[in-house]
């Protein structure tokens, strides 16, 4: 099909259709990209700084956990901890180290101290104390023991406390113990500083009589007529001088009329002086026996009696110390 000559026509003479105006593209100015690399840093900061504060979290939340961890676990750690092997907070060779240094040292403390007593040991006497002066005047003690002897003399159950006491005190005194012992001089000392075995004088319970407990196991308590024996106590190395005896006053208005076993009250220096327990082991001292002859007038009255060792240079009068070379006791008898 053909086209028409105005068509033709028109066809070269038709102008091309202008396409709307567009505006040249801009391109991005410097400084907008500067801001949007700013922009990227910032937003890296941020990531950053958020990731910094999650990890510090963690991390706390880890160190929070680790010390409750190391709390339970620290009581066992300490009696044995299995990562260090330390035992009580010590390791094998720690314990080793200060075990060793003490056994030096405690060895060397005991060694000064060993030494010391052997020194101090080379000083002493075996039988006498270095230092005695302080006992240098013996004391005087009663038997019985007690410092009121009161009693009815009807009852026998009142004073058989007192009579086993004395029975005791002369066991050692019996004339079959004291036979085996040696007669020494009368009114001499007994000196015996070179024998290596001292030997021992006799002091035969007998000598007592009527206080001896051989005639009257009773010791005169039931007549109301008690024997009190009275010794001296031991001193080492003593020799006093002159010739020594109890002599005993009752205080107060009424006399007393009392008698003496051995005759007078004396105390023999044969049996002086004393060389100690281990030179001297089978030593008995001189004993002094009283009997208050008391009559019915004098039953049922406190009576003081004051017995004092007189004849000699031992001391009896001190105010500070009154048992020093003397006693005193009450005696009271009911019927």
């Amino acid at each position: 099909m053909s086209s028409s000559p105005q068509d033709q026509n028109q066809a070269p003479n038709q102008e091309p259709k202008e396409e709307p105006n567009q505006e040249p593209k801009e391109e991005p100015k410097e400084d907008t990209k500067e801001e949007v690399k700013e922009e990227v840093k910032a937003e890296e900061k941020e990531e950053k700084n958020e990731e910094v504060k999650e990890e510090k979290k963690e991390g706390k939340k880890e160190e929070k956990k680790e010390g409750k961890e190391e709390k339970k676990e620290s009581w066992k750690d300490f009696i044995y901890n299995p990562r260090t092997g330390e035992f009580l907070g010590r390791t094998a060779s720690s314990w080793g180290l200060i075990l060793l240094f003490y056994l030096i040292f405690y060895g060397f403390l005991a060694g000064m101290f060993s030494l010391t007593m052997w020194v101090m040991l080379q000083t002493l006497d075996e039988n006498v104390p270095r230092r005695q002066d302080r006992v240098a005047n013996p004391g005087l003690v009663i038997r019985p023991h007690a410092a009121e002897i009161s009693f009815n003399r009807s009852d026998p159950a009142n004073y058989n406390q007192y009579i086993q006491q004395l029975h005791n005190l002369l066991q050692h005194y019996n004339d079959s113990i004291q036979e085996r012992n040696d007669l020494c001089l009368v009114g001499e000392y007994t000196e015996q500083d070179d024998e290596p075995i001292k030997k021992v004088c006799q002091f035969k319970r007998s000598t007592l009589r009527q206080c001896s407990g051989l005639p009257d196991t009773s010791f005169g308590y039931a007549e109301g007529k008690p024997c009190i024996i009275i010794k001296m106590n031991r001193v080492i190395g003593l020799k006093p001088r002159g010739d020594p005896y109890i002599n005993c006053t009752a205080k107060g208005d009424s006399p007393l009329q009392m008698q003496y076993f051995p005759s007078e009250g004396r105390l023999d220096k044969m049996f002086f002086p004393y060389y100690g327990k281990k030179a001297h082991p089978d030593y008995v001292q001189p004993v002094v026996a009283v009997q208050l002859l008391l009559t019915k007038e004098d039953h049922n009255v406190e009576h003081t009696v004051e017995c004092k060792v007189e004849g000699s240079d031992l001391r009896n009068n001190d105010d500070r110390d009154k048992f020093l070379g003397r006693v005193t006791f009450r005696v009271k008898v009911s019927q």
